[in-house]
């Protein structure tokens, strides 16, 4: 495992920094002591008291690799960084950034795991290319995944029967496009999202797979009930982390991730979304990082498309299939068919007479018990078992409140 690779030394200017941006990394590292020392120090310049990510960023920019600035002198370093920094800067490592070191020594010693950092040439270009790039990256599973077209699926963490199964054919038919899914391994659209892609992928070379970029340490899984798709994910996609090892899950640190699920991505699809949103922290930093961002338009009555309405309103691109999002990417092939999408959630059964009947009068719109029963006449025990035939069917859900809405 190579934390370190060569670059020309045409880039770096009189002072060893690297002109483009990009801090150098020194020569190619096969020792083990010198990969575990390098380890040692891009950690202790993130856990360093008062370094966030854009000091970092100035750090490395003045001095190259982080073992440059803990060998320079305070005037230097001052010079960068206030004083207080500077000092913080020259202590000595803490015995929590060393058990830090030692932990993540050992997890990089498992399959799969990698630490990518800003002077590693496999860092995701897309990322580079933001205000914000993650001073390293812990990823778990297929790392090729970082560098190829994707598509990002998000949404709320509480959504419909009718969401989640959008998002899951969405994700399955971009995946088979060859489109790798970018989700946040939440609850609700995002499950459906990176399970929908793992589908479309499975047994097609070609097809996008999934990556699934966590607010926590990427050896701690949350929500604890996604335990099984987080496994699947680290096998057949990618887990991705900015976060150490052993960070649980912060509220703060899931509105911050966020900036890079837009930017690993071509664009972003909201699916469902409640009118203050997590997904449209998503949708902002897309447009803001110059990606395309999409929603899927709903029911005027539902408070889970107040946010995707908006983001319409605003300038997204309203999206009714995948084929809209493909044709919008440029990546229709003429010789390949997609799929047809579904007209009903998947595993739907036909309703008989009575219930197509039924089903015509609840319409699209979410509608109460008792405006149900008045407009189609019925006495409330007959409703019922009809209401209950269909739920079971998986054409009618029932939502807070008695309100009922057909799925498909």
């Amino acid at each position: 495992m190579l934390l370190l690779t060569t670059i020309n030394n045409d880039t770096l200017d009189d002072d060893g920094g690297d002109v483009s941006g990009r801090p150098p990394a020194a020569y190619t590292a096969t020792d083990a002591a010198v990969v575990a020392d390098e380890l040692a120090a891009w950690l202790r310049l993130e856990q360093t008291a008062g370094v966030g990510a854009e000091t970092a960023r100035r750090l490395l920019a003045a001095f190259g690799l982080p073992a440059n600035i803990f060998s320079s002198s305070f005037s230097a370093l001052h010079k960068v960084v206030p004083e207080r920094i500077a000092y913080a800067l020259l202590a000595a490592p803490s015995d929590a950034v060393l058990a830090l070191t030692e932990r993540t020594q050992e997890w990089l010693q498992q399959p799969g795991n990698r630490l990518l950092t800003l002077a590693d040439s496999s860092y995701p270009q897309a990322l580079l290319d933001i205000s914000d790039p993650p001073l390293m990256l812990y990823v778990k599973g297929r790392t090729e995944l970082l560098e190829r077209p994707a598509m990002a699926v998000v949404g709320s963490r509480n959504a419909t029967v009718q969401g989640v199964a959008n998002a899951d054919r969405f994700a399955e038919i971009l995946s088979q496009r060859g489109l790798t899914i970018i989700s946040g391994l939440a609850l609700g659209i995002d499950a459906a999202a990176h399970q929908g892609a793992l589908r479309g992928a499975a047994g097609r070379p070609e097809g996008g797979s999934t990556v699934a970029v966590i607010g926590t340490g990427a050896d701690i899984v949350y929500p604890a009930r996604n335990r099984g798709l987080a496994h699947q994910i680290a096998e057949a996609g990618c887990i991705v982390s900015e976060y150490p090892l052993g960070m649980p899950g912060v509220a703060a640190n899931f509105p911050r991730r966020n900036r890079i699920i837009s930017g690993l991505a071509r664009g972003v699809l909201v699916v469902e979304a409640a009118a203050q949103s997590g997904s449209l922290i998503t949708a902002r930093m897309a447009a803001e990082q110059g990606r395309d961002v999409f929603a899927i338009p709903g029911s005027i009555h539902s408070p889970l498309s107040k946010g995707c309405h908006q983001l319409i309103k605003q300038g997204a691109k309203l999206v009714e299939s995948a084929q809209d999002i493909l044709e919008e990417l440029g990546s229709l092939q003429a010789a390949a068919a997609i799929p047809a999408e579904p007209a009903v959630a998947p595993g739907a059964a036909p309703a008989d007479g009575g219930g197509q009947e039924l089903l015509a009068i609840l319409g699209y719109d979410p509608v109460g018990f008792d405006e149900l029963a008045a407009r189609s006449g019925s006495d409330a025990a007959s409703l019922g078992g009809q209401l209950l035939e269909l739920e079971l069917a998986g054409l009618v859900e029932v939502l807070p409140g008695a309100i009922y809405r057909r799925i498909g």
